[in-house]
């Protein structure tokens, strides 16, 4: 990236985290009134970081280094602010991982999961441009079959990016679509095919049962695919999104989360928590609808974003 669009980039991520910031200096300086980090604040502090959605282990974790580093030190709300964004960096820095392309597989295919109304249709949009900048060529495939209008928004995603799109008719068998959709990729030597799929309810055992069907016919196409199942989850379910990660995990091979519409809630420690509990890789975090309001994280960045650090 330009100086420029990281620049832009950082700026709108402040700004998307800016509820949960904002929640976060709040209640850090409502609760600490005598500068010092005794039992109560301790406490007081332990819930306002559950109540961000870190979860309570994470939550834990963070106030239990307090207690044993510095309890009773004097300190000031924006110096305990640093503090904690320092841990949370911790806690990020091992699974910020880029989702890169291997170009030893032609195509790389990268099956996008998640709920309905989690963003996947407008992340795999964002990660066509990224790549597409990168000089890559990436076909789309329009898998979700359910929804009459996926394949339409697929489409203007695709315009946007300057990407084909390969779709059928409405209620066309998702699995077929996506097996030829590969043999057409493997064709034209494209370099990534992002495949979507019908957003699932992870409680739903029909619909999940499709999606390990997908996954099937994929690997049938090519025995090494798909190369990564990312899974989108929004930012505004807080610990729902925990069920998720565990409920597609079982059903198929999810190897890395993109977290998308933090720019919508004040909860939004639970990347924090999500890092924690499943050390799973987080490619990418939303913050906006713009085609370039998906990227890569920072966890330094994103850890004083969090906190409303600014140094």
């Amino acid at each position: 990236m330009t100086g420029h669009v990281i620049g832009g980039w950082l700026s709108r991520l402040r700004s998307g985290l800016s509820r949960s910031s904002q929640r976060m200096s709040d209640g850090v300086a409502k609760i600490f009134t005598n500068h010092r980090l005794d039992a109560q604040t301790l406490e007081d502090l332990e819930d306002l970081l559950i109540s961000a959605d870190m979860g309570v282990a994470t939550a834990s974790q963070l106030v239990g280094s307090l207690e044993r580093h510095r309890f009773h030190e004097e300190i000031s709300p924006d110096r305990l602010r640093e503090i904690l964004a320092d841990s949370v960096a911790d806690i990020l820095k091992p699974v910020a991982k880029p989702l890169v392309p291997n170009s030893d597989y032609k195509p790389y295919v990268i099956l996008v999961v998640g709920v309905n109304g989690s963003g996947k249709t407008t992340t795999i949009g964002k990660l066509a441009k990224i790549y597409a900048d990168d000089g890559l060529s990436v076909m789309l495939v329009a898998g979700d079959t359910f929804r009459a209008a996926a394949a339409e928004q697929l489409e203007i995603w695709g315009k946007r990016a300057g990407c084909p799109v390969i779709s059928g008719a409405p209620g066309v068998d998702a699995s077929g679509l996506i097996f030829d959709a590969m043999k057409k990729a493997r064709c034209k030597k494209a370099d990534v095919l992002l495949i979507d799929t019908a957003g699932r309810l992870q409680n739903k055992k029909n619909l999940m049962a499709e999606l390990q069907k997908i996954f099937y016919v994929i690997q049938k196409a090519d025995a090494s695919a798909p190369h990564s199942c990312l899974l989108v989850l929004d930012a505004t379910t807080g610990q729902n999104a925990h069920s998720q990660v565990e409920t597609f995990s079982e059903m198929v091979n999810v190897t890395g989360l993109a977290v998308t519409k933090f720019d919508g809630t004040a909860r939004g420690g639970v990347l924090v928590a999500l890092a924690d509990k499943f050390a799973m890789p987080v490619h990418a975090v939303g913050v906006g609808e713009a085609i370039d309001d998906l990227r890569p994280f920072s966890p330094v960045v994103f850890a004083d974003s969090l906190m409303g650090v600014e140094r």
